[in-house]
């Protein structure tokens, strides 16, 4: 027999079970039912038409004062007369209608009291036999129907016993049935697909177990057949991908969900310095308490464990003999769960790329654009001015003669200029800048400045106030670097200020440090953006339009101020101007 038959004769016996309870409970309560409505109509009702006759009799007894009563007894026994339902019942309606036919007549003869009395008493007393024998009646049909009540209860507790065994027997013999023949088939397909003991399942039964291990039987012929057909080809991809992964100048270190390593190339490797045997298969925190380079790898895993950071993280370690630049992106390893239909997270793959010859290129461009960009800028523009002060007609000999040697100094100034970019080239690779420290009076310093960028302040009908102390003591500087320093700032205030406002430069005594202020009345640096503008190549947003230099010229000065032992730093609010300070120690 097959499941879904036993299954389906299963149902059917415990609905049978349900359908005999069922109709036998159906059938005990409308019996009951109908005796009661039986009692209710027949003997119940004769009572009560028994209390209405007592109670019209008690108005006999009190006549005059009730004359009605003999009306409403006759209307009564009327009624009873018209539902007799017990035996000799209607011997006595028979009865009380001729003594009360014979009451009547004494009631018009006028009879004496006493014999009306002794019909009357004759009449109470057969009512109330009525009376009796419809209650004894009723008491024998309540006893009966107990009787019923208790023979039910018995009959149908019986049948809920045999229907409770039986039930509880299909309820164990049912899961056996179905689940017995999956547990050997989920056993011997556990055993087929063991690839020690690879084998196909036995046929033992022609049901629908049967059909599922014929069905799996050639399933797994068909996926043996494919496994045959694409060892090859897989063995081939996996070696193809190794040489691959082995082959690549970058670092590639798979870490997975559970944070344990499970793939390391010979970059990586080296770079972590240590076999790729002693990494594969270890939990990486265990390995990053005894290597700091993992260690620092993982914190940045950890900052960005989702995505490649614009700003990713780089390393300076020695290859070779050669120093190299690494990369590290950090990106997740997603799969797709066919059984669950969603895509789930394994893992994460951290990829050291090589960045040497980009960092080399940058370096080159940084230096390029130092050169053309801005360190030219200021020189040019203060020679461009003093040529149209040549071509004007109106400049007599002796302010062409000042012109032209102000052209001279600036054209020297230039080749320094040129010089001090190499040196900034030098310090970006890390070399140095050649300074030359000596006494330097800062009013010296304002002088070179002052003559520099007077035509440019000119032209813009900017004013120039300087406070400086007349005992602010000599600071140690290289004295161009520095007036290059307060030059670039002079030029920055005269670009962002609007014309015809001051430009003031203050100095003052901090202990060992002299501290230089220039502020200007241009529109203000935001706060987020005050260590930004330090950085090469750096601008920032400029409501007011006006057009900022190349990014260069705050980087290189403040390089030329911390080489010297100071700093350089600003404090600014938007729509407030900006104040850039710089300090410089004191010569001692």
């Amino acid at each position: 027999m097959t499941l879904k038959n036993r299954i389906r004769l299963s149902v059917l016996s415990m609905l049978l079970l349900l359908l005999i309870v069922g109709g036998y409970s159906y059938g005990v309560l409308t019996r009951l039912d109908h005796r009661g409505q039986h009692m209710q109509q027949a003997n119940l009702h004769s009572v009560a038409l028994g209390q209405q006759m007592l109670w019209a009799l008690s108005g006999l007894a009190q006549e005059p004062s009730r004359p009605a009563a003999l009306p409403e007894f006759r209307r009564v026994l009327t009624r009873e007369g018209a539902n007799i339902t017990e035996p000799g019942e209607a011997e006595l309606v028979d009865s009380l209608t001729q003594n009360l036919a014979d009451y009547q007549q004494l009631l018009d003869n006028q009879a004496p009291a006493a014999a009306r009395q002794a019909e009357l008493l004759q009449l109470q007393a057969q009512t109330h036999r009525l009376l009796t024998m419809n209650l004894q009646a009723s008491a024998g049909q309540g006893q009966e129907a107990a009787r019923a009540v208790r023979a039910a209860k018995t009959t149908l507790l019986l049948i809920l016993t045999l229907s409770t065994v039986l039930g509880a027997s299909l309820v164990l013999r049912l899961p056996r049935i179905v689940v017995r023949p999956l547990r050997r088939l989920s056993a011997d397909i556990e055993l087929a697909t063991d690839p020690g003991t690879a084998g196909r399942l036995p046929i033992e039964r022609q049901d629908e177990v049967g059909h599922v291990a014929q069905a799996f039987n050639r399933m797994l012929g068909q996926m043996q057949d494919l496994r045959t057909a694409s060892r090859a080809e897989l063995i081939m991809q996996r070696n193809r991908m190794e040489s691959i992964v082995q082959g690549l100048d970058e670092g590639l270190l798979l870490i997975d969900q559970n944070r344990r390593i499970i793939l390391v190339n010979p970059v990586a490797s080296e770079l972590l310095g240590q076999p790729a045997e002693a990494l594969i298969g270890e939990l990486a925190a265990d390995v990053a308490r005894h290597n700091e380079f993992l260690q620092t790898l993982l914190a940045a895993e950890a900052a960005a464990p989702q995505r490649e950071t614009p700003n990713a993280p780089e390393y300076t370690i020695t290859r070779h003999g050669e120093e190299a630049y690494y990369r590290l992106s950090v990106n997740p390893i997603l799969s797709y769960n066919d059984v669950t239909a969603q895509t789930e997270f394994v893992g994460h793959i951290l990829s050291l790329r090589n960045v040497s010859d980009f960092k080399k290129l940058d370096q080159v461009k940084s230096n390029f654009l130092a050169t053309v960009s801005h360190e030219l800028k200021t020189p040019l523009a203060s020679i461009n001015l003093s040529l149209k002060l040549l071509q004007d007609e109106r400049t007599d000999t002796a302010e062409r003669q000042r012109i032209a040697g102000g052209i001279r100094l600036e054209t020297q100034r230039l080749l320094r200029m040129v010089g001090e970019l190499i040196d900034v080239s030098r310090l970006d690779a890390g070399v140095g800048i050649k300074l030359n420290p000596e006494p330097v009076a800062l009013a010296q310093v304002m002088d070179y400045a002052d003559d520099t960028i007077m035509a440019q302040l000119e032209d813009k009908e900017l004013q120039l106030h300087y406070q400086l102390p007349a005992d602010l003591p000599a600071v140690r500087a290289d004295l161009e670097k520095t007036t290059w320093v307060v030059i670039n700032l002079m030029a920055n205030a005269i670009r962002y200020s609007p014309a015809g406002e001051c430009i003031t430069i203050s100095a003052a005594q901090l202990g060992s440090l002299v501290q230089v202020s220039v502020r200007d009345c241009g529109p203000g640096i935001a706060p987020e953006y005050h260590e930004r503008i330090f950085k090469r190549f750096a601008h920032i947003p400029n409501r007011d339009g006006v057009k900022g230099g190349s990014g260069l010229g705050l980087s290189i000065s403040r390089e030329f101020i911390t080489s010297q032992g100071g700093e350089l730093w600003v404090e600014s609010m938007p729509g407030r101007g900006s104040v850039f300070h710089f300090t410089l120690p004191v010569m001692s």
